[in-house]
């Protein structure tokens, strides 16, 4: 039997690198990390065969003094915390001080840095982490150059799973991405094999950071992404979130950053799902770049040496905080309601019923932002499960929301031009009706030019929304099941349907313990009577335990609820008259997520005269 014994240092720092250093990117990663850090302003990049032969980054921050550059190798060791109560508070992106001698101790690095105010520069070089030179002058400006020549030259298992220069060049893109998104800032240069690949300016405001995002994901991210900002207590939320009509077939376009830190989190993931559940196509993923701030003390960021996971410390609260964030911004996506002049528009907290002033910044169009939803009066009834609500066959006109002050509808039978003097003037964003093609388009007529409105997908979304509406109102009406439902599940979820009472019953599911492995299921929503009863429990019981909280219910509800919209929607093919064209397009304006029908696709379009003339070459 093999003794205990104590590994030696270059060993212990390259079983380490196996947890930091995979790739060259996850190099570059690190050194960059370490570079934001040091305050730094300027970053320039140069790597060499995909950053096998060389991975070099210099920045111009702060530096490091002398004595300090033989520590900054050794294991354990940074400037960045200095006791146990600095962990529960960290606001730096490194902070291990493992990344240094792990890198050396696979490569062969250099060290070159100038610390601010002093003479000079000094430079140090270590060989696989075996042998450090003692440090010696260099001529180098303030701020700290590093260079890590011949990854894995001494490990070369590691070495081999390495992939082409192209493939490994593509990561370090995607790391370089991450990073210039996240500090626009900063001035970034990339070189790959001595080539300016990418050069990012340093900019200041939104406008600059708008052209930093056109730059790295290309103008369609910001022309169709809606841009949010909100701050409740310690939690601040500021970013883009792609349109649901602009969806993805890819997650490519998904970048979420905890207090400056990209981070991957289940927690994350599923609130953002949440929130767009509504509103995308199935299998496709919504498009986002969404800034989370928060107090440190809230997050715990030491999870994993590569940093990328994190846990938060009230994940129940940072759940609903992203979701009802997000899916308020997805609400607001209608056309209709300008800002005030300082771009605020007043939203209602729907859980806690505060008022909140938030940003109005949507990135695609002046015409989109937050607002709160006026209560609509409509009802009539179905069934007794269906939530009572006006069937509008013919598009009763009532008054439009605050946005139409002083403009009234057209009256049946009336011209809908009739009553403007000046019909530049009409606020109405989706302008007048003109006509139909084909019995399937609705043609209209605003400032901007032509609008073209698919009418069976606006009159679908706009009752899918009242009866949603309606069911909100009057709670989830729940049903007694002929014969109860019993079901095996774990010790663990026995416990905690039993201690989840309330929440449960809050639910529309009566989940009754009849043993130590099983329950029983009494009672389930009375739209979902059909469904399968013991599978929707099975699922609740995993999204809370797994999430705190869960939309399963609220997700097949609102499938049936769908259903029965697309049903009593009015069918292509109809003629409608202007009247009924009108009431429609008003209907849009005040109705929440209008701009896309239930199934994702968009509701309008807006073709601008300019769009027009070109069409007929005018002006050219």
């Amino acid at each position: 039997m093999n003794r205990i014994q104590r590994l030696s240092t270059q060993l212990s720092n390259q079983i380490a690198a196996g947890e930091v250093v995979e790739r060259p990117a996850s190099v570059l990663k690190e050194l960059l990390e370490n570079s934001v850090d040091a305050g730094s302003t300027r970053i320039w990049i140069d790597i060499e065969e995909g950053g096998q032969r060389l991975v070099r980054v210099r920045d111009n921050g702060y530096g490091i003094v002398e004595e300090d550059l033989v520590l900054a190798l050794d294991r354990h060791a940074t400037s960045k915390v200095s006791s146990v109560e600095d962990l529960g508070r960290i606001l730096t992106l490194g902070f291990r001080g493992e990344a240094l001698p792990s890198i050396a101790s696979v490569s062969r690095l250099q060290l070159t840095s100038r610390a601010e105010g002093a003479e000079q520069g000094w430079r140090i070089f270590c060989n696989g982490g075996v042998e450090i030179e003692a440090p010696q002058p260099d001529p180098h400006p303030q701020g700290t150059t590093i260079e890590i020549r011949d990854l894995f030259f001494n490990t070369p298992a590691r070495k081999k799973f390495l992939r082409t220069d192209k493939t490994e060049f593509r990561h370090i893109e995607d790391v370089v991405r991450r990073m210039v998104l996240a500090h626009p800032e900063m001035m970034w240069v990339l070189k790959h094999n001595g080539k300016v690949v990418k050069e990012y300016p340093a900019g200041t405001g939104l406008p600059d950071w708008e052209r930093r995002i056109q730059a790295v994901l290309g103008g369609d991210f910001v022309a169709n992404a809606l841009y949010l900002e909100s701050e409740i207590g310690e939690l601040a939320l500021k970013g883009w979130v792609g349109q649901p009509t602009a969806s993805r077939s890819q997650p490519d376009q998904q970048f979420f950053f905890v207090n400056g830190r990209m981070i991957k989190d289940k927690v994350v993931t599923h609130a953002i799902r949440q929130a767009y559940q509504d509103v995308l196509f199935h299998g496709r993923h919504p498009a986002f770049l969404l800034f989370l701030e928060m107090n440190p003390e809230m997050v715990d960021v030491n999870v994993h040496p590569t940093k990328h996971e994190v846990r938060f410390r009230e994940s129940r609260q940072i759940h609903g905080f992203i979701t009802r964030i997000i899916k308020d911004t997805l609400a607001a996506d209608r056309p209709g309601v300008v800002a005030d002049e300082e771009g605020m528009v007043e939203v209602v907290d729907r859980e806690t019923g505060e008022i909140q002033s938030i940003a109005a910044q949507p990135a695609a169009s002046s015409q989109r932002q937050w607002i709160e939803m006026p209560q609509s009066s409509s009802n009539a009834g179905s069934t007794s499960s269906v939530p009572q609500m006006r069937e509008n066959r013919s598009f009763d006109l009532r008054t439009p929301s605050p946005m139409g002050a002083g403009v009234r509808p057209a009256a049946v039978g009336e011209s809908p031009k009739a009553g403007y003097e000046d019909e530049s003037q009409s606020v109405y964003p989706l302008g007048h009706a003109i006509g139909q093609v084909h019995n399937i388009y609705i043609l209209a007529e605003n400032q901007q030019g032509l609008v073209l409105v698919d009418m069976h997908a606006a009159h679908e979304r706009i009752t899918y929304e009242r009866l949603k509406l309606a069911v909100a109102e009057e709670g989830v009406r729940t049903q007694q099941l002929l014969v109860p439902v019993t079901l095996a599940v774990s010790e663990k979820e026995a416990e905690f349907a039993e201690q989840q009472q309330p929440l449960f019953k809050k639910l529309g599911v009566s989940l009754d313990r009849t043993g130590p492995l099983s329950l029983l299921v009494r009672e389930v929503p009375a739209l979902l009577a059909s469904a399968d009863a013991g599978q929707l429990a099975k699922d609740l019981l995993s999204d809370l335990l797994e999430h705190q909280q869960s939309g399963r219910v609220e997700e097949q509800i609102n499938e049936v609820l769908a259903t029965i919209a697309c049903h009593g929607s009015v069918r292509a093919g109809r003629r409608l008259t202007l009247p009924e064209m009108d009431a429609l397009l008003r209907d849009m304006e005040q109705t929440e997520r209008s701009g896309q029908c239930n199934h994702g696709r968009p509701t309008w379009r807006q073709l601008t005269l300019d769009k027009l003339d070109g069409l007929f070459l005018r002006g050219q």
